[in-house]
């Protein structure tokens, strides 16, 4: 899926990948609608949407990555993953071989997942365009009883690009904690949510410099759920604390909360 590729991209690909079905769009509409249009065109039950940094260095990756989906309360599966050019630390990995862990959302970069329950569950919210759409994603898939995975495949690796736009994703990062909320989070905790990501919002952009894209994603936010009023659908008051603990303390064994989810695993949609 090429959002606003060259055209000695699509050359390259006629001749070194004949195999492979090159959609460019050019729409620049963001790799959350890019994601959306890639997964119903695939075919298969399990899909792969990594990003265009990512390189798979196993062989034996994808082939580890399937076989962790043999629980029916996996929907997702996080692939464990380096980020090349910051250290050398593995991201998304299960502790241990012997359980099932989840947490409360996998990293984009590096996932798995069932295509008829991302296409179920909405897929990604194309609005968010850029940032926080897999938490949103997430979210969803543990309401509907279903948990993200971190795996113990083979690592692949992250070469995040060196001229990636800080002040976008400062913007986008804050616009989308916003939509986020508005969407999901109940209503009792709507505000204290609010109240509280706008604290540490506001603190990591003092440190980092970037308090103008802080606040202009902040309005961004607001003016955005006003505009998508009717759609606020938020999780249940149980999903919504298991979601927060998994991501303070996960990853966690699913035998230790699956009885908080709904459907018994076998039902599960």
């Amino acid at each position: 899926m090429d959002d606003a590729g060259s055209e000695a991209t699509a050359a390259m690909l006629r001749a070194e990948f004949p195999q492979v079905q090159h959609y460019r769009l050019g729409t620049g509409r963001g790799p959350a609608f890019q994601r959306n249009r890639g997964i119903k065109l695939a075919t298969q039950k399990i899909v792969f949407p990594v990003d265009d940094d990512t390189l798979f260095v196993s062989p034996r990756t994808v082939e580890q990555t399937l076989a962790e989906f043999d629980n029916p309360r996996v929907a997702a599966v996080g692939i464990p993953f380096v980020n090349v050019r910051q250290s050398v630390a593995v991201c998304q990995r299960a502790p241990d071989a012997d359980r099932v862990y989840a947490v409360h959302a996998f990293v984009g970069a590096a996932h798995a997942v069932r295509r008829d329950v991302f296409l179920q569950s909405g897929g990604y919210r194309e609005h968010f365009f850029y940032m926080g759409e897999e938490g949103d994603l997430c979210l969803r898939i543990l309401a509907a009883g279903l948990v993200t995975r971190v795996g113990r495949a083979d690592p692949v690796h992250h070469y995040e690009s060196p001229l990636r736009n800080l002040k976008r994703a400062a913007f986008y990062g804050r616009r989308n904690d916003i939509l986020f909320a508005w969407h999901n989070v109940p209503t009792l905790w709507l505000l204290p949510y609010f109240f509280g990501n706008t604290f540490n919002a506001v603190r990591w952009a003092f440190w980092e410099g970037r308090c103008w894209s802080m606040l202009v994603g902040t309005a961004s936010g607001l003016r955005t759920c006003f505009k998508r009023a009717d759609e606020r659908a938020p999780v249940s008051a149980r999903i919504y604390w298991l979601s927060r603990r998994l991501k303070r303390k996960g990853p966690l064994p699913l035998d230790n909360f699956e009885a908080e989810l709904p459907g018994d695993g076998n039902t599960a949609c």
